[in-house]
């Protein structure tokens, strides 16, 4: 050991070079580079003059293991941030592979990008509709579940306009386009996912908008302290430029450059245990200071399940009309139709016989129970029978029954407002966000009866992909805004808005890859617990901010006046990141 003390001083830094060079390499690299674009003062310039500091007054293990500390809290971070977002295009499956296109007498099958405006082609069942376009011959059904997050399918005949991306569920379809592939709304929303993360606001770490106005100041003042006091005769140059080298070692930031990551990585951490994933520290950030939170309401705001809720007879009572239409819809792929069963269980078990069902593309199902003639279906079903029928006050779709006939009364089904959708808008207006706002396919009848039921302050229905991203576009420049979804739809809007929250139980692979937080069990009230975490961890880490300059400050002062003492050193920098790690592990403590 004697031996290796007497070591001469140019010996002992080749033999601690090695592990400093290995250990900081990656952040000398970034020191260089961020000089060579006019980023000097970062925190990895500080770090890299202050350990070479440390190297200069004979400071060796100080130099690696301040470097080593530094690396470990980058490491945190980088943990905390998680690798970056993939493209998700590949995700949605919405864009359609073929076109069937009628030339000359002939249907051939070419790609969506090679069909011109004003051609004509066919959409078969169980296919993606591939362009924009006009309905010319034949009626259907249309899945928009992919466009508009709706679960009814649309019903479309002549001269209905049918967009691409939804699925046709019934009869064979003629379709005159009226738009190119590349302005059609796939493609759109194709465009809008792959480019929206590039428009997306970024907010900046805690740690790297405190180090550019920390790693200057302090800079600035080891110079003057090397330069000015010997110029005004107060004493000799090397002492002073001892003392500079000095206080740049213990102005190190190293309670910050780790407590700092290590609190939002607890903060990260503790929200996980509450079935919160937040996919960065910056994001716990920006949702600490949100203003606006606007929400997709089916299968975020509602379960996106429809079910029967309410059942008005005319000449049946209540229970006789729902085992009839529960019978008639026994084979229907529709979601009408499951709903229906779902409400009356039994009818597969109670013995009646049904025949000659008939799916009526855009009117419904006939079927012969018994020697009755009924029918389960909407207002044009109603009339091609000559039943009499009349509208009901309540909301939601309205399905009309005749039976031989005659009007029997008819069945309201709804998608149902999830338990605690009021108690997460009630939370959010508790933390002092006044703007809630629901965006929907949905009819504007039903949009405006959940808003009124939840109490959010504004809503817009019948809305597409596209028009969600506008209207949040429209609204983020004056707010931090989030936007709440579920759906594939939701995808390009998430990935948008400041930050994106995804229902991830129940929501699409699509959505949980654009979104920057997931909610892992589809309750709405976790956005109020998320903001709260997010609003405890920035808190922490504000007091490991506050607790470690103060410090700091102080022994920095006694440097500067040759006063400060080794151990003042060692626990400015030492002590201090202890100090400052023990609390923010509290932040993995959530409530």
């Amino acid at each position: 050991m004697e031996q290796y003390l007497a070591w001469p001083r140019w010996q002992l830094l080749l033999v601690y070079l090695v592990p400093y060079l290995l250990v900081g390499f990656g952040t000398l690299k970034e020191a260089v580079e961020g000089l060579a674009h006019g980023d000097a003062f970062n925190e990895h310039f500080l770090m890299s003059i202050a350990t070479i500091g440390a190297l200069c007054i004979g400071e060796y293990p100080e130099a690696v293991f301040v470097m080593l500390f530094f690396q470990v809290g980058e490491l945190f971070e980088g943990y905390a941030e998680g690798k970056s977002r993939e493209s998700i295009s590949h995700l949605m499956d919405i864009r359609p592979d073929v076109a069937h296109v009628e030339r000359e007498g002939a249907v051939l099958d070419v790609a969506p990008e090679e069909v011109g405006v004003g051609e004509t082609i066919l959409v078969r069942p169980g296919e993606k509709v591939p362009l924009d376009g006009i309905v010319v011959e034949g009626t259907s059904a249309l899945n928009t579940v992919a466009l508009t997050g709706e679960s009814v399918p649309r019903d479309v005949t002549e001269q209905d306009e049918v967009i691409s991306g939804c699925i046709n569920l019934q009869g064979v379809v003629r379709v005159r386009t009226t738009k190119a592939f590349g302005e059609s709304t796939v493609s759109k929303i194709i465009n809008l996912v792959e480019n929206a993360s590039e428009s997306k606001s970024k907010s900046e770490t805690f740690i790297t908008r405190f180090a550019r106005i920390y790693t200057p100041v302090v800079v600035f003042l080891a110079v003057g302290i090397a330069v000015l006091p010997p110029l005004l005769g107060g004493g000799t140059f090397a002492t002073w430029f001892y003392r500079a080298l000095m206080f740049l070692v213990v102005s190190c930031p190293c309670a910050l450059v780790i407590s700092v990551p290590l609190t939002f990585f607890g903060g990260l951490g503790g929200a996980s245990r509450k079935g919160i994933l937040i996919k960065g520290a910056n994001y716990i950030d920006v949702l600490s200071q949100l203003d606006t939170v606007v929400f997709d309401k089916t299968g975020t705001l509602t379960h996106g399940q429809f079910a029967v809720t309410a059942v008005h007879p005319e000449e049946y009572d209540a229970h006789q009309l729902l085992h009839l239409a529960a019978h008639v819809e026994h084979f229907s792929t529709h979601p009408i139709g499951a709903a229906l069963r779902d409400a009356f269980p039994d009818e597969a078990t109670d013995g009646c016989s049904v025949s000659d069902v008939q799916e009526i593309s855009g009117h419904g199902v006939r079927a012969k129970i018994g020697d009755m003639d009924v029918c389960v279906g909407n207002t044009k079903m109603m009339d091609s029978v000559g039943a009499k029928w009349h509208d009901c006050h309540h909301v939601g779709t309205i399905i009309h029954v005749a039976i031989n006939g005659q009007y029997a009364g008819h069945i309201v089904i709804n998608d149902q407002v999830k338990s605690d959708s009021a108690s997460a808008i009630s939370q959010l207006r508790e933390l002092g966000i006044q703007r809630l706002v629901m965006l929907t396919g949905d009819r504007k009848e039903v949009a405006a009866d959940v808003a009124d039921k939840l109490g959010l302050t504004e809503y817009h229905a019948e809305l597409l992909p596209e028009d969600k991203v506008n209207i949040v576009e429209s609204l983020s420049p004056d707010s931090r805004l989030a936007f709440v979804g579920d759906g594939i739809n939701d995808a390009p809007v998430l990935a948008r808005a400041d930050v994106g929250i995804a229902m991830g139980g129940l929501g699409s692979d699509a959505a949980i890859e654009a979104a920057d937080v997931v909610l892992m069990d589809d309750q709405p009230s976790k956005i109020a617990l998320a903001i709260r975490i997010a609003r405890r961890t920035l808190a922490i880490a504000r007091q490991n901010v506050l607790f470690a300059i103060g410090v700091k400050t102080m022994v920095l002062v006694l440097a500067t006046f040759g006063v400060a003492t080794m151990w003042m050193a060692v626990f400015a920098d030492v002590g201090v990141t202890v100090l400052a790690v023990l609390n923010a592990m509290r932040a993995l403590r959530q409530h």
